[in-house]
């Protein structure tokens, strides 16, 4: 088959494909990369996963699908290092944690949709996926007086089909170049343990994904944050990954 119509097949494919995000970590704190259709369709769809890997810029992002009193800790860090972070909340938060995302807004951090109740997007249609992203950025609006501008799909699923909708309904995807096994409450291995995995893999350009349930990582981040900053790394808004807002320029 020529290259040609490898591609033209391979993109006929892609609207109802699913896939699970993923990454190729590289050694020596070098940036990773991903799969190239996966960025064929990032480009598509004006989504990222990583930012400029000439600049030490660094996204911290944090999956918030429920609540296991980590989150306070991390706002606390967050707001002594004056450093902005993302958090990507899914309805349990508007329907048992409202406090916790008025206080994510006035501290100056993007609150992102994460869906209404975590499904994989690839697996309902489209009504279903408009559904899931509408009753989580009403709840904020109606909290805040605010749009949602970004979204972290469900459990990393995707595909074009469901990048297609995003955008339409006003989203940027974000995915991710920098994660671990942090998600389980009932698996935590201590500070040291996140410190070392964040360290040894952050890159410039990194999108962190970290998860707020996860009391290694609240342990753990002021001394991550410190750490890179003294690296020479800064700390980013996804404002300024997306370009969405006009930045002084030392930024």
């Amino acid at each position: 088959m020529s290259l040609l119509l490898f591609m033209l097949a391979s993109h006929s494919t892609y609207g109802e494909n699913a896939y699970d995000w993923n990454f190729k970590p590289a050694k020596n704190n070098q940036p990773p990369t991903t799969e190239p259709h996966y960025i064929e369709l990032l480009d598509r769809y004006n989504g990222y996963f990583i930012g400029d890997t000439d600049s030490k810029n660094i996204y911290l992002t944090f999956d918030s699908g429920y609540e296991n009193g980590c989150t306070d800790v991390i706002l606390d860090v967050l707001k002594e290092k004056d450093v902005p972070a993302a958090f990507f909340v899914t309805g349990y938060y508007f329907d048992r944690e409202v406090d916790l995302i008025k206080r994510m807004d006035e501290e100056g951090h993007i609150v992102g949709n994460h869906s209404w109740n975590h499904p994989s997007f690839p697996d309902l249609n489209d009504n279903e996926v408009v559904s899931e992203l509408s009753r989580v950025e009403e709840a904020f609006k109606a909290l805040t007086g605010k749009e949602m501008n970004y979204l972290r799909p469900p459990r990393g699923t995707f595909n074009e089909r469901t990048m297609k909708i995003a955008k339409e309904e006003g989203y940027q995807h974000i995915f991710w170049s920098f994660a671990y096994v942090d998600w389980n409450p009932d698996s935590q291995k201590g500070k040291a343990y996140a410190y070392d995995r964040i360290m040894d893999r952050v890159h410039p350009g990194a999108v962190l994904l970290l998860h707020s349930v996860s009391k290694d990582n609240a342990a753990a981040l002021g001394d991550v944050i410190d750490a890179l900053e003294s690296e020479g790394y800064q700390f980013q808004s996804l404002d300024h990954l997306s370009g969405r807002r006009i930045l002084p320029l030392d930024q």
